[in-house]
């Protein structure tokens, strides 16, 4: 499986067991949707590996508590404390109206709705507090916050996010 075929759900944060038992920490809004599970992918040296799963129950809201086939002991489990936990991208529930998963939108056209297409979705910037599109227009790099009140639309059919922006905003790139 390759990573870019896959989600990040979350890192194995500590053991909670002598018996090999581990608390994976989850990094999403619906920890019970994953209780479930068969199998992960844990990332080992940049590989993503699959783990399956004997049991697992959640944890204090954020944590669900794993036991893997072959991991029965301390020695074991601290091999992969730390490690972060994929699933395919086919797992992700589906969203609809105007929530979207950032990968879903990469490539889609991005419209103002009083200056209409004004460029293409390249990537999302997410490593300040204020996520970013990352906007290509010909050659120049638009960057336009991911702000829920300018957000008009995500128009899945047209591969469009339609947004209300105020002015000056795009302008002040071209």
């Amino acid at each position: 499986m390759r990573k870019e075929d896959c989600f990040y759900l979350g890192k194995i944060a500590k053991k909670f067991s002598f018996k090999g038992e581990v608390l994976i920490y989850l990094d999403t809004d619906e920890p019970e949707l994953y209780e479930n599970m068969e199998s992960v992918f844990v990332e080992f040296n940049k590989n993503l590996v699959p783990f399956f799963i004997e049991n697992s129950s959640l944890h204090k809201n954020d944590f669900l508590r794993v036991r893997f086939e072959d991991v029965d002991s301390e020695a074991e489990a601290d091999k992969i404390i730390g490690l972060a936990i994929y699933l395919p991208l086919s797992m992700l529930p589906k969203l609809s109206g105007n929530k979207f998963y950032f990968h879903e939108v990469i490539g889609f056209e991005i419209e103002d709705k009083r200056l209409g297409v004004f460029g293409k979705i390249i990537s999302i910037n997410d490593s300040s507090s204020q996520p970013l599109f990352e906007v290509v227009n010909g050659s120049v790099e638009i960057l336009v916050p991911m702000i829920d009140q300018f957000l008009v639309k995500i128009d899945r059919e047209n591969k469009k996010v339609i947004m209300d922006l105020p002015e000056g905003l795009v302008e002040m790139y071209l």
